[in-house]
């Protein structure tokens, strides 16, 4: 079966590559590169929904390949990003007997012994495991005897050999791609394949989403409005996750978020917020922000809490599989982007774009600042906080942006796309949960507050360097007193290896030129002698060249 499943894909991507070599090299060639460019739109849009197709009916990697190929934007064109993006990970689940199995074999003992009771229906199904509800014995010692409500999320039987299957092929397919020039100056594709393998191996290892889980906990602890389920590591393995079940008001079911009395434009900010302090503040993110991983949890009685009053309802994040890292050098970079935004600074702009690595070496910066420039004077005539964007405008930017993406040289790191990714999403939940949602209204005051730090913070490194550069200008003098004392009395010694073979090195090379220069000088003298007939000085000389000779050839 894996067998049939691996020469399935491999056959679709021969045919794809197949394709693209009729119909965009060699068509051109003979002169109906017309014809090419003519169907190039609805060709790319018909591959892309045959892969679709096949994602869907495989299932497993192949649909987290697609979702991956989506949100390439820098080296796919819109024709194929755009057919992947509605790719959802959700396929039939697997029969419970399967899914018994999986967990009796991590547990050890059958299934009722580890769980009070356990719903055979899933709550959701997608292509690495499924979720269902279950109850949990109270601990020892517990207050309340009440169970405990959890969510399971059990992998689906042989996920490891099929992931590994994929990825064997989808490494074959990406080192054809790669013999095309055009293909290898456009984007490193086996490098992607290992990129995504990465991603993967971590998402089906629930260990590591279950870390996630605590790092997220860790980062919002003290955050009150924001609520991260608890992880039961006695339940949990590398193939069963127990957390803690939290899921309340899904966030897109507008009506049960009304009636339960909360603002729904209060919503969309606090969930910008939340990442605006996850992307700039923690350095770590949740990057699958759809609506099946976002809850609305109302508090009762939230309004008599002491010391402080407590927030009327928790926003809940679920789903830790898919994260994204902004390590501190990506996260200036990305704060230099803000600013960049916020000053209308092009090329500061591009400067940032090059300390996050998006450029490829054949970029032509210019050219890139010039487009840069050409957007702001369109979009930011006003003044930052003046701007309001209709969802036209903003629409329009955005394809302009992946066409601007795809046209020059960029390739973006993988972190970057997920943010991107999830930044789109956000985008259109806000905008369900607040039609009039202004994304400017929460991020331009954020840029406002970097550009404040920036400007407070513009001489502390200054300062530091030149109080550094101060003491060492005040111990100068002595210590070049100290120098020359040594050097009077003969007492100089070099410490540092390296610097004293330099020297040694040097030395040696200053008495071979001195050695020739004699060898030269007696060499002149003895013919000069020679000619002038003074025999016996001249065969003193030339004895005397000839040791000085010897001596440059055969240093000791």
């Amino acid at each position: 079966m894996l067998r049939a499943r691996y020469r399935r894909i491999l056959r679709f991507f021969a045919g794809v590559i197949l394709h693209l070599l009729a119909w965009d090299i060699l068509l051109p060639r003979l002169g109906l590169g017309r014809l090419t460019r003519q169907t190039r739109p609805q060709r790319l849009h018909h591959l892309a929904a045959s892969f679709r197709r096949l994602a869907i009916q495989l299932g497993g990697v192949m649909i987290k390949v697609g979702q991956f190929l989506s949100t390439r934007i820098d080296v796919l064109p819109p024709e194929i990003t755009e057919e992947l993006s509605g790719l959802q990970d959700e396929v039939a689940p697997e029969p419970f007997e399967a899914v018994r199995a999986v967990v009796e074999a991590e547990f050890g003992v059958p299934l009722a012994t580890r769980f009070l009771a356990f719903e055979e229906t899933p709550l959701a199904a997608a292509s690495i495991g499924q979720v269902h509800r279950a109850l949990l014995a109270p601990p020892a010692g517990a207050v309340e005897s009440l169970p405990l409500a959890v969510v399971v999320k059990v992998q689906r039987p042989n996920i490891p050999m099929i992931v590994e299957t994929d990825l064997q092929a989808l490494r074959v397919v990406a080192r054809w791609v790669n013999l095309f020039p055009p293909v290898r100056r456009r984007a490193d594709v086996p490098a992607l394949v290992d990129e995504f393998s990465r991603i993967l191996r971590e998402e089906i290892d629930y260990l590591s989403e279950a870390r996630h889980a605590e790092i997220f906990a860790a980062n919002f602890a003290g955050h009150t409005e924001v609520r991260i389920p608890k992880v039961y590591w006695e339940y949990t393995t590398r193939r069963v996750l127990t957390l803690e079940d939290v899921g309340d008001i899904k966030i897109t079911d507008y009506p049960a978020i009304e009636a339960a009395g909360i603002d729904r434009a209060q919503v969309a900010k606090r969930l910008i917020a939340t990442y605006l302090k996850q992307i700039f503040e923690d350095g770590f993110f949740h990057a699958d922000p759809h609506p099946g991983n976002l809850f609305v949890h109302p508090l009762a009685g939230a309004e008599e809490a002491e010391p402080e009053p407590a927030p009327e309802w928790q926003l809940v994040f679920v789903d830790f599989g898919m994260t994204g890292t902004v390590p501190p050098d990506l996260m200036e970079a990305l704060q230099e982007v803000l600013v960049g935004v916020a000053s209308r600074d092009a090329a500061r702009l591009v400067q940032a774009y090059q300390r996050m690595g998006i450029l490829l070496p054949n970029a032509d910066l210019q050219l890139i600042e010039k487009a840069t420039q050409e957007v702001f004077d369109r979009f930011w005539g006003k003044t930052l906080a003046e701007i309001s964007m209709s969802q036209e405008e903003i629409l329009n930017l955005l394809v302009e942006f992946r066409q601007l993406l795809y046209q020059m040289p960029f390739q973006l790191p993988q972190n970057l796309l997920l943010l991107g990714r999830c930044l789109s999403i956000l985008n259109g939940i806000c905008l369900g949960l607040d039609p009039q949602f202004n994304v400017w209204e929460s991020v331009v005051p954020y840029a406002e507050r970097l550009m404040r730090a920036e400007q407070e913070n513009l001489f502390r490194p200054l300062l530091k360097t030149s109080l550094q550069l101060l003491r060492t200008l005040i111990a100068l003098p002595q210590r070049a007193d100290a120098v020359l004392a040594r050097l009077a009395q003969g007492r100089l010694e070099i410490s540092d290896p390296v610097l004293r073979s330099r020297l040694e090195r040097l030395e040696h090379s200053a008495r071979q030129i001195s050695t020739a220069l004699v060898f030269t000088a007696l060499l002149l003298s003895a013919t000069q002698l020679a000619l002038n007939e003074r025999y016996l000085v001249a065969a003193l000389a030339g004895l005397g060249a000839l040791i000085a000779l010897l001596l440059t050839l055969f240093p000791r």
